[in-house]
């Protein structure tokens, strides 16, 4: 697999798989690219015996991922949001534990994409964020509904609504994610996560992930509902237009734009 990727790394080592989004110098951003790499890394990952743990995470030590790479608004492909909705319910539905190992800014999808995981791992540095009401965006799907179930309904509006940064200290200490170590020891103690996982009957993690994915099993249909509501959104609306715009020139947004 790693030899025909791009934009991830993938390698194997007694049981355990390790997914490297490669992109550092785009903040290992999510391209249609790099989602179609992902997808077929973690069917690759479901339908191999020998692999039982996933490890997913980004390649250097500033960027886990900061989300998607959105390209010019008329390049926008619908297929490009349904790709992202694959990876996710890939890593919700497979009979494995999935660990995000995140090694820097979880931003946007990026968030979505480590408490879409099993278990998160965040080195100290980390820093994690809900942008889409400032860049023209929003996820209703996995990012909402695992969210509120990982923070509680009014901190995941708080996250969604404020698109404040949170610490990896603060993100520990609301349930976003599990463990925080240092930089220097996150790849270290993810394998350790691993190998414990290891020793578990595999038969009964299958069992377990398959009940905590049907507990929310209609996210998925919520969820690309919810992106072509956004693909609408993004491509005919002023409002989503002047934001993305205003981010990218970093400036304030022109607020005469909204509601059109």
């Amino acid at each position: 697999m790693s030899g025909e990727s791009v934009d991830i790394l993938v390698d194997h080592g007694g049981g355990v798989v390790t997914i490297t989004i490669n992109r550092p110098e785009s903040g290992n951003k999510l391209r249609p690219q790099t989602l179609a790499e992902l997808a077929a890394a973690l069917r690759s990952f479901r339908d191999d015996p020998a692999q039982r743990v996933a490890i997913l995470t980004g390649a250097g030590e500033k960027f886990f991922c900061i989300g998607g790479e959105h390209g010019a608004l008329d390049r926008i492909e619908p297929s490009s949001a349904l790709a992202v909705i694959d990876v996710y319910e890939l890593i919700d539905t497979v009979p494995k534990p999935v660990i995000a190992a995140v090694n820097g800014f979880a931003v946007g999808g990026g968030n979505v994409l480590q408490v879409v995981c099993d278990l998160t791992i965040a080195a100290d540095h980390a820093v994690f964020r809900q942008v889409g009401p400032m860049v023209g965006s929003f996820d209703a799907g996995f990012g909402t509904w695992y969210l509120e179930q990982a923070v509680g309904r009014k901190r995941a509006k708080e996250l969604w609504y404020l698109n404040h940064k949170y610490t990896a200290e603060r993100a520990l200490e609301i349930g976003l994610i599990n463990e925080v170590v240092p930089m220097a020891q996150l790849r270290h103690r993810a394998s350790e996560v691993a190998e414990e996982l290891l020793d578990r009957g595999p038969g009964a993690l299958a069992g377990l992930k398959a009940a905590f994915s049907a507990h929310h099993h209609g996210v998925v249909g919520q969820a690309r509902l919810a992106h072509d509501q956004l693909l609408t959104y993004y491509l005919m609306t002023e409002e989503a237009q002047e934001l993305a715009r205003a981010f990218a020139e970093r400036r304030d947004p022109n607020r005469e734009h909204f509601g059109r």
